[in-house]
């Protein structure tokens, strides 16, 4: 009998020492390597993606407080895919496989037709391409709300960065001028600037032991409108940068805490989103897809040594 990996095929594109694995379940990012080296925390095909290493997160980011949320005057209840804390996480895609839409050495995208689903009664064209070059990875995840009413829309996307480094010696530099408590259950109670907090890393400083599962926002960005954090070994000769374009206006950090065995504080996921956690209930940058309405977001990892 022939067994398959539980995250499906598995597609590697290369280029210029770069080396990329995606897999069809859930389009994630299972792999990522320059010249060898671990630009994300990888794990091995025989298992599901551990804390969601890698995978977009559609048509939602996050977290649903209770699974409950208004749309256009209906109350709707979404699963509860996050028993512990009573919350739907993380979207509809992450278990799903998805079908390679066109693929070259360097440049995979891959689709899903996402139907209704408990408490989301849509139907969405999803695509995600990667694409690698000189420079890094390149990631673009695309939209059309294929339906007839307007539907809710976020997006986000879960790789953890690494230098091959113990994260407490890493130093990150997150260009964020706000971060975001949360409560016992991950839900967002109120936005604080970071100065003069721990979780202020706009000049750059060693992560150390503090525990993150912490959205950030004020962003700054670059003369092209790029949002770029970057962790770097302690010697800040080698590091991986993480770029987020365009409507990218939230980081979320988490420093994996909560995960077992090698995974566990094993890279920092630094994850791009268009809004925060709890948008369905709050609103608050969510976007509303009107029928034929498309939408792309692009973010990207580049390493660099000096």
């Amino acid at each position: 009998m022939t067994t398959i990996a539980p995250t499906g095929e598995q597609h590697t594109i290369e280029a210029g020492g770069l080396r990329a694995v995606v897999t069809e379940v859930g389009a994630g990012l299972r792999s990522l390597t320059h010249d060898g080296r671990p630009l994300v925390m990888g794990y091995s095909e025989h298992r599901t993606p551990p804390g969601s290493a890698g995978v977009p997160l559609l048509p939602w980011p996050n977290r649903v407080q209770d699974g409950r949320y208004t749309f256009d005057g209906q109350e709707r209840q979404l699963a509860l895919t996050e028993p512990k804390f009573g919350n739907a996480a993380h979207g509809f895609t992450r278990t799903l496989p998805w079908r390679v839409l066109m693929r070259d050495e360097a440049s995979i995208t891959l689709g899903l037709r996402l139907f209704p689903q408990t408490g989301y009664p849509h139907i969405l064209d999803l695509s995600v391409a990667y694409t690698l070059d000189g420079s890094g990875l390149a990631v673009e995840i695309g939209v059309v709300n294929l339906g007839d009413t307007p539907a809710p829309y976020g997006f986000g996307a879960h790789p953890y960065l690494t230098v091959g480094e113990p994260l407490d010696e890493a130093v990150l530099t997150l260009p964020a001028a706000e971060w975001v408590a949360v409560d016992e259950r991950k839900i967002p109670v109120g936005r604080r600037p970071v100065e003069g907090t721990p979780y202020d890393f706009r000049a750059g400083r060693p992560i150390g032991e503090l525990s993150l599962d912490t959205p950030f926002t004020g962003l700054t960005r670059d003369a092209g409108g790029r949002v770029r954090a970057r962790l770097a070994t302690a010697d800040g000769t080698r590091g991986v940068e993480l770029w987020g374009g365009e409507g990218v206006e939230w980081l979320q950090l988490f420093t994996g805490d909560s995960l077992s065995g090698e995974h566990r504080r094993g890279g920092l996921a630094v994850e791009p989103m268009s809004c925060p956690p709890n948008a369905f209930r709050t609103g608050e940058d969510l976007i509303r897809l009107a029928p034929g309405e498309s939408v792309a977001h692009h973010w990207g990892i580049t390493p660099f040594q000096r």
